[in-house]
């Protein structure tokens, strides 16, 4: 059975692991990204993680899911966030390739998401689906007819950066918002609050705190209602660590998305929440990888 390297590259951590043909993840470990230290140290980070697994079997494939804009073509970053100094241009394609002699194929992780959710998740069977991550900042993955909608330049579905209220999408309806929005509210720092502690406080009837989740759903509801306008997907799959908050959340995305849509494409519009969550950039590594091989 062929064996294939993934590695999951984020703003926080690497995940990464053996992924074998069948679609199954044998084992996986993760380390540190060190963001900081720019996108030349993360690349020889992925070097070394591809090095480690070939002494532990033999590999058919690299598959990369990366935080960034990628070029699938060349295999390479072409725009990224402050987080990750100097990572466009990193050449993670032309790099393995010329070291391993193994094919090497690299997307973006939002879109590895939405992958591996139309393929083993929760957009499963879907025509036309809608992945958003709601994490520091939000990203988005339009997946039609099973192959991600890339637009003309590799840029499409950057969600996030779509104005809204004098402002934009992840500024105002991020995880990184919340966070900022209870801590000033109850005259605290930052660093003692969490996604985590915020949805704990909100389900003991903390009133701060449920007021700062429903201003987020609300805000979630409009922009995804924004999106649904345009491209009208069947499914709208929710991924990023505070989705896994689905009993509190289900109900009040649904409500809020229904203020913003007319009835008839609500009716027609169904949310659901990522399964895959850790495991979803791997895995869709893997799945864009095979994609592209299996029409090759």
């Amino acid at each position: 059975m062929k064996k294939y390297a993934c590695i999951d590259i984020g703003g926080t951590a690497i995940k990464y692991g053996i992924v074998n043909e069948a679609g199954e993840i044998e084992w996986r470990k993760e380390m540190d990204t060190e963001a900081h230290q720019g996108g030349k140290a993360i690349l020889n980070k992925a070097i070394v993680i591809v090095e480690t697994l070939m002494q532990e079997t033999a590999i058919s494939g690299i598959c990369i899911s990366t935080a960034g804009m990628v070029d699938t073509e060349k295999g390479e970053i072409f725009y990224a966030a402050p987080l990750i100094p100097d990572y466009a241009g990193t050449t993670f394609k032309k790099t393995m390739e010329e070291r391993f002699h193994v094919p090497c194929e690299v997307e973006n992780d939002v879109n590895c998401a939405g992958l591996a959710e139309y393929r083993a998740g929760a957009a499963r069977g879907s025509k036309i689906a809608l992945m958003l991550t709601i994490g520091t900042g939000i990203g988005g993955c339009m997946i039609v007819d099973g192959k991600v909608f890339h637009g003309f330049s590799n840029s499409a579905c950057e969600v996030g950066y779509m104005h809204m209220q004098e402002s934009d999408f992840q500024t105002l309806g991020s995880t990184k918002t919340l966070v900022k929005k209870v801590a000033a509210r109850k005259g605290e720092s930052e660093e003692v609050w969490n996604g985590h502690r915020i949805f704990e406080a909100a389900k003991k009837g903390d009133a701060c705190c449920i007021a700062a989740i429903e201003e987020m759903t609300d805000v979630l509801g409009q922009g995804i209602a924004n999106i649904c306008y345009i491209i009208n997907p069947q499914v709208v799959v929710l991924g990023g660590g505070i989705m896994a908050q689905e009993a509190f959340l289900e109900g009040r995305i649904t409500q809020a998305l229904e203020r913003y849509l007319v009835p008839a494409l609500a009716k027609a519009t169904r949310i659901a929440f990522a399964r895959h969550r850790n495991d979803a950039g791997m895995l869709g590594a893997f799945y864009h990888f095979v994609g592209l091989h299996v029409e090759r």
